[in-house]
């Protein structure tokens, strides 16, 4: 199962969080046009750096000019984390962990989690964000956990239903439309949390520290 990093041109993650999911076999590190400027900052050396590149500094580019491919790509109907993301399918890879998806622009913020939904059935995509873990899933997934750990759940349309196991405030055959209802904050009362999901996709945020301190990826 190859997996792959990408780092976008949003808030920079730390060099630690890399790291661990490099650890994890996340081996290969690709960056989105002006993430290379994070990488270039936190002193890693990417495999790929992909875009139409007019967020990258030039001399970003020199730097890496023979230490990384660079893969210019000029078109403009869709952003520099889908030609990432196109790469990596053609290349293969099943997942990618998408780091730097955040930022001052809500735009683009809302964006990246939609492309975790557009790509969902070629590529699964993750997203660490500040101190959030972004899992999406369409079918029942058992978590790795501990007791008090807080996990929310959200979902998109009344189609997908939802139960689960191990949690405070259980979901029994549950919908959560967007802007009418969502399972924030809930709480884990076992070791292991089971979701069952049907009829759609639904994001499971965690805790990233807690994630990371318990190694429960």
């Amino acid at each position: 199962m190859k997996k792959c990093i990408i780092i976008a041109n949003g808030r920079p993650p730390s060099k630690s969080v890399i790291n661990y999911f490099i650890s994890k076999g996340y081996s290969t590190l690709i960056c989105a046009d002006g993430g290379a400027n994070s990488a270039f900052k936190l002193g890693l050396v990417p495999d790929y750096i992909i875009g139409d590149l007019d967020s990258v500094f030039p001399e970003t580019i020199k730097h890496y000019s023979d230490k990384s491919t660079i893969i210019k790509i000029k078109r403009q109907n869709d952003t520099d984390v889908e030609k990432c993301l196109k790469f990596a399918i053609r290349k293969k890879y099943s997942e990618a962990i998408l780091l730097g998806v955040t930022g001052d622009r809500l735009d683009h913020t809302i964006c990246n989690l939609g492309i975790v939904i557009k790509f969902y059935q070629k590529i699964k995509c993750k997203i660490v964000a500040e101190n959030s873990y972004l899992i999406p899933t369409d079918k029942t997934i058992i978590l790795k956990s501990k007791v008090g750990e807080t996990i929310s759940i959200y979902a998109f349309d009344r189609h997908t239903k939802i139960t689960s196991d191990g949690l405070k405030y259980r979901l029994r055959n549950s919908s959560l439309p967007f802007g009418e209802k969502e399972s924030t904050s809930n709480v884990v009362i076992k070791n292991a949390v089971k979701l069952e999901v049907k009829g759609g996709i639904i994001f499971i945020i965690r805790d990233f520290n807690f994630i990371k301190q318990n190694d429960l990826v």
